[in-house]
């Protein structure tokens, strides 16, 4: 099985012009009629995945960094981290087109003539190995013979030559995970920060507007107690005047009362001498 995938790796980093003659030559010189079988039924790659095989094949170190970048990706996606997947969203697309660049410049090298339409198909093969552990299995294994488009993938249906074992995704390392939890929890603190002082600016502005209003109040009470205090005032001089003038009525009425009693006298004197002329 090892010795058909390396024939059928082999065959698959050929150009497409050449590979159904080099399939043939190299089954009809196997001597397994089994192998040989298998090799002569491999299917012949599009240009586009032809593209991807070669960079998967000559540049495994490129090719790693998709997958390390799909696990933080998922590492941040299970952690429901927005400003991660920001960020690796950026640096996503950003590599994608880096490595789609890299595979057709490969494939010019080797004199093919990559056309805008097979560039744009390389590259969505490149990003579906981000979204899709078997879309990662099929570019790595350098053996597509057709491109990705983001759909589910049926492995066995894109890669030449039978499924490929599935290619182990590199743990993010430690100090890059506890970082970007670090930074998400001091985040989380600087959110719940910024949302309490957002709230107590809200209460010291209910507050100030309570003191203008409170301050507003006691002036204006403080000029009614003025207004009182004057009028108390007055009032109490009408009434002092009011009882000045209760003790001059008085005794007024004391003397006008004596004098009644003295005319009430001289009345009866003369009711008196009169009678006495009649």
């Amino acid at each position: 099985m090892a010795e058909f995938t390396t024939i059928a790796s082999e065959l698959y980093a050929l150009a497409p012009s050449a590979f159904i003659a080099a399939r043939n030559a190299r089954a009809s010189a196997e001597a397994d009629a089994a192998v040989a079988k298998r090799i002569r039924a491999l299917p012949k790659p599009s240009v586009a995945a032809w593209v991807v095989n070669v960079f998967a094949q000559e540049r495994t170190d490129r090719l790693a960094q998709v997958l390390l970048l799909a696990a933080e990706l998922r590492e941040a996606q299970e952690g429901l981290d927005a400003a991660a997947l920001a960020a690796l969203g950026r640096d996503r697309r950003a590599l994608t087109a880096q490595l789609a660049q890299e595979a057709t410049a490969l494939a010019s090298d080797r004199g093919e003539r990559v056309t805008a339409s097979t560039a744009d198909a390389v590259q969505r093969t490149i990003s579906a190995a981000f979204f899709d552990p078997d879309a990662a299995t099929a570019v790595a294994s350098g053996r597509l013979v057709r491109e990705l488009s983001g759909e589910p993938v049926d492995i066995e249906a894109v890669v030449g030559g039978g499924a490929p074992a599935p290619v182990a995704a590199p743990a993010v390392p430690e100090d890059e995970v506890r970082a970007r939890r670090e930074r998400k929890e001091a985040e989380r603190v600087v959110r719940e920060a910024e949302k309490e002082r957002e709230r107590a600016q809200k209460e010291l502005a209910r507050s100030g507007t309570a003191r203008a209003d409170a301050e507003a109040r006691a002036e204006r009470l403080e000029a009614r107690i003025s207004e009182l205090a004057a009028e108390l005032e007055r009032v109490r001089g009408e009434a002092e005047t009011a009882r000045t003038r209760i003790t001059e009525a008085v005794d007024g009425e004391a003397a006008e009362a004596e004098r009644v009693k003295v005319a009430d006298k001289a009345l009866e004197r003369a009711r008196d001498g009169l009678a006495k002329l009649s």
